[in-house]
């Protein structure tokens, strides 16, 4: 199996990748093809994809911020059960973010992600993939040691509609595994740096800053 970079929305394989996207994400989760030209250009967004048999089986898109030395990946999608495609990307993405780190002359700290509740969304069906119900991937997740945030998250559409997007959590995979909770401020400079893109953010979004500004730390909590 190959990990390649896309950084280029002509690229043939990104035309897989986001067909990829579209059988396994609800619509609201999936961007427009052509708004994909700047995030694939920009050298901070990393999209690589998994190739087997000249065929894209699988993607990951992941930043690493070197101001807060935390990552954050933005989705992981396995298009086929059956050949690995989950603990390749996995350890192919934490390669590239240790290197990003040590580059930046820190160690990772961890990284974010975003998860569906399965206990309160339960009709996507993510393409008939197994490996992609959110039933098996928080059990993934909390094998790999990520943990959930101890608050209501809201995730603004990527339609940049203004919609709220809920029955998600934010998680953090800590590399000291023993850490128990992160500072709010963290957290808020992340959320707010990480969805300027999107303007057109729902009221509830900032009711979620706002209470989280009100804090010190948020508990991590195995799920």
């Amino acid at each position: 199996m190959e990990f390649s970079r896309i950084v280029n929305i002509k690229d043939p394989l990104f035309s897989q990748m986001h067909q990829l996207m579209q059988d396994v994400f609800p619509p609201e989760e999936v961007l427009e093809f052509d708004l994909w030209k700047e995030p694939l250009e920009d050298p901070g967004i990393r999209v690589f994809v998994a190739i087997h048999e000249g065929r894209v089986v699988g993607a990951t898109e992941y930043r690493y911020y070197e101001d807060f030395n935390v990552a954050m990946t933005d989705f992981t999608i396995i298009g086929q059960a059956g050949l690995g495609v989950g603990p390749f990307l996995a350890k192919k993405r934490l390669e590239d973010l240790h290197a990003l780190a040590t580059a930046n002359g820190k160690k990772l700290s961890g990284m974010f992600a975003e998860i569906y509740d399965p206990y309160r969304v339960d009709h996507y069906e993510f393409g008939g993939v197994k490996p992609m119900d959110p039933y098996v991937r928080r059990e993934v997740l909390a094998h790999l040691g990520y943990k959930r945030l101890n608050f209501s998250y809201v995730h603004p559409s990527w339609h940049n509609d203004g919609e709220a997007i809920t029955g998600l959590d934010l998680c953090f995979l800590p590399m000291d595994g023993d850490l128990e909770e992160l500072p709010t401020d963290l957290i808020v400079k992340f959320l707010k740096r990480y969805y300027t893109v999107l303007p057109n953010k729902p009221e509830s979004w900032f009711t979620m800053v706002e209470n989280l500004e009100a804090k010190e730390k948020v508990e991590l909590l195995y799920f």
